[in-house]
């Protein structure tokens, strides 16, 4: 079956295959090209190659020494990825390896523990005890009393510090997050920045992800070092072979 044309440029036919292909190797605009605008300019921009092409061949500038060079030194780089890229490209890494490396190095796959709260700052400790107290009493809700009283910006929001990971906060901070329970309200806590008011919203102890979620990690890893490996020794027998010597 004859392929479809998109575009005849300079007399050169211009496959579909050929411009999607282009197109793949357009990056971040991914979603652009799926416009029919998109697509126009990149045909355009595809076309304009051998427009220019045909121009330098009329003129001779193909047959300039510098454009012999620029040709030479893009023929050194291209051909050497691609030489390497043929020597690892068939190096693969089997699921049974990658659960062993998952099984030496699972912790290097933990989650540590997070906690989601919210905080009432004030300077001294009887102004807290009072804010605590009008909240227990029902009086005014946490979410109210921080937008009310709090010396944090986090006022704004109601005194919501989102989700943060142990260690993220001052220790005393950290401490009584960590060492409390979700639902309760824990205070007063002093640290460098005066009094705390805290409620955890939600607190998630940590976990280790499983095997199932990690294996693309693992396998990308693993045969990562692997090409480099290979990479490296076949620079060794290079040199043993074709030599290099440093002036």
């Amino acid at each position: 079956m004859e392929e479809k044309i998109v575009a005849v440029a300079a007399g050169r036919k211009v496959t579909e295959r050929e411009f999607a292909d282009f197109m793949s190797r357009i990056a971040g605009q991914e979603e652009y090209l799926k416009t029919p605008e998109g697509r126009r300019q990149a045909l355009t921009q595809y076309t304009n190659y051998f427009l220019f092409e045909k121009l330098g061949e009329e003129k001779g500038y193909d047959k300039t020494e510098e454009f012999i060079g620029i040709m030479d030194n893009a023929r050194t780089e291209l051909l050497s990825q691609y030489a390497l890229t043929q020597e690892v490209k068939d190096i693969t890494v089997t699921e049974e390896e990658c659960r062993a490396h998952y099984e030496e190095n699972k912790g290097q796959f933990a989650k540590g523990p997070t906690a989601t709260a919210k905080h009432i700052l004030m300077d001294t400790e009887e102004e807290i005890l009072k804010i605590k107290e009008e909240i227990a009493s029902g009086g005014i809700t946490f979410e109210e009393a921080a937008g009310k009283y709090s010396n944090c910006p986090s006022k704004e929001r109601g005194g919501n510090l989102g989700t943060f990971g142990r260690g993220q906060m001052v220790p005393e901070f950290d401490r009584a997050v960590f060492e409390g329970e979700a639902g309760r309200l824990i205070g007063p806590v002093k640290t460098s920045f005066g009094y705390h008011l805290i409620y955890i919203d939600a607190l998630d102890q940590g976990q280790t992800l499983s095997f199932e979620e990690v294996l693309p990690q693992i396998r990308q890893q693993l045969t990562n070092a692997r090409q480099n490996d290979k990479y490296m020794a076949l620079r060794r027998e290079l040199i043993d072979k074709y030599g290099l010597e440093f002036k």
